[in-house]
């Protein structure tokens, strides 16, 4: 599973909100990421936040994760980057 994805299979059967579950959620993670390398930047704990995929009908959280100070550097570039467009 890339960047740290949760189980998909464990959730199967569960109700998800429009847009919500956890298959789209891993859908937009694996998306970031992707925009994120294409400007330079790998967020190593890029993953889906596992507390709130849990229950019956989960919220699903897309967990940034923790990064060093030249990871923080190279993603505040790439955003100033892209504001300046």
């Amino acid at each position: 599973m890339a960047h740290g994805a949760v189980d998909t299979a464990a959730a199967a059967g569960r109700r998800q909100p429009a847009g919500e579950g956890i298959g789209e959620a891993e859908r937009v993670r694996d998306e970031l990421g992707d925009a994120l390398g294409a400007a330079g930047v790998k967020l190593p704990s890029l993953s889906l936040d596992a507390a709130s995929c849990a229950g019956t009908a989960p919220r699903v959280l897309i967990d940034l994760g923790r990064c060093n100070v030249a990871t923080a550097r190279a993603l505040a570039a790439a955003l100033r980057r892209e504001v300046g467009r």
